[in-house]
């Protein structure tokens, strides 16, 4: 009997000898047989930063290898991931306690390594590892693919990725509609600080959703007119094609005047910001805190000198 998929001192023979069982034809790796006295103990390991449905799914994949199956999942520390892929949203705890509740996932392996060797597979009396066929960079730089060596001896199982689904996808939403997120938790009660928002970019925020919400209501407004005009055509018993082409050629006079308005007052609202933030900045004050900002000619905007992260931050 195994307990929690830990391995007897039998099965752990067999299992030495299903390492040495691999069968060189032509160089390529015949996989290992697997046990059936008990668990296979199957690994899968990741960042699994922002734990998503593809991030499930390929670890149910790894869970249904097999009929019997021991799934352990490896996450790499802050640390090591900050190294060699780039900065996470979530920390390595937050990571951790994520696969934690996943309810594929049988036991989780904090600090994961970046590469698997021989000793950590017998220290975790691994069967087989579970990953996409795809090679991944060995960014350590100890080979081609930090697969390179389960599959040489016959024990990875290749799961599939979901496609359109992915960390790098959550985050590159999030950055496309950046201003809107931004707003967003500033209606929250977030303070500029909090989110790393300029003075001058906060007020311009502010103005252009203000503004956003006022073109709303003319449309709003528009298609209400637009209703009462068929209405008053069909009393009047005129033609409704009539009505209707006149009630565009209105609204749409309408909105090109009000468009026009709205940048003109939009570009005099940004230069009367940018003119209060000069004067504030002469006198050495922002707020009620020393916070050192720059103008750029070429954009011509303030900007806050931790406004943007480092290239390192990537990922």
């Amino acid at each position: 009997m195994v307990k929690n998929g830990v391995l007897t001192e039998e099965q752990q023979r067999q299992t030495a000898d299903n390492k040495n069982n691999v069968v060189n034809n032509h160089s390529k790796p015949v996989e290992s047989t697997p046990p059936t006295d008990r668990p296979v103990r199957v690994y899968a390991d990741g960042i699994y930063d922002l734990f998503h449905f593809g991030h499930a799914r390929s670890l149910e994949q790894a869970k249904k290898s097999f009929p019997n199956t021991y799934l352990l999942v490896g996450c790499c520390s802050d640390e090591i991931t900050h190294m060699y892929k780039g900065k996470t949203v979530m920390t390595e705890s937050e990571r951790y306690e994520s696969l934690r509740h996943c309810k594929w996932v049988d036991e989780v392996i904090p600090d994961a390594p970046w590469v698997i060797n021989q000793e950590f597979l017998d220290k975790h009396q691994i069967d087989y590892v579970a990953h996409d066929s795809l090679p991944y960079a060995d960014a350590s730089g100890a080979g081609k693919d930090v697969y390179e060596f389960v599959k040489a001896v016959g024990r990875f199982k290749e799961t599939k990725r979901t496609e359109g689904i992915s960390t790098s996808d959550i985050i590159m939403r999030i950055v496309k509609d950046y201003n809107q997120y931004v707003m967003r938790n500033l209606d929250r009660g977030y303070s500029r600080k909090e989110l790393n928002v300029s003075y001058v970019k906060e007020k311009r925020l502010r103005v252009n959703m203000r503004l956003k919400k006022l073109q709303e209501k003319v449309k709003e407004h528009q298609e209400k007119v637009g209703e009462k005009i068929q209405t008053v055509a069909k009393t009047a018993g005129m033609h409704r094609n009539m009505w209707v082409e006149n009630a565009d050629r209105w609204v749409a006079g309408f909105l090109e005047m009000f468009e026009e308005g709205c940048h003109k007052m939009g570009t005099a609202i940004s230069k009367r910001i940018q003119l209060g933030s000069g004067l504030l900045l002469n006198g050495h004050k922002i707020d009620d805190d020393d916070e050192e900002y720059y103008y750029d000619d070429e954009e011509g905007d303030y900007y806050d000198d931790e406004e943007y992260y480092d290239s390192d931050e990537r990922i």
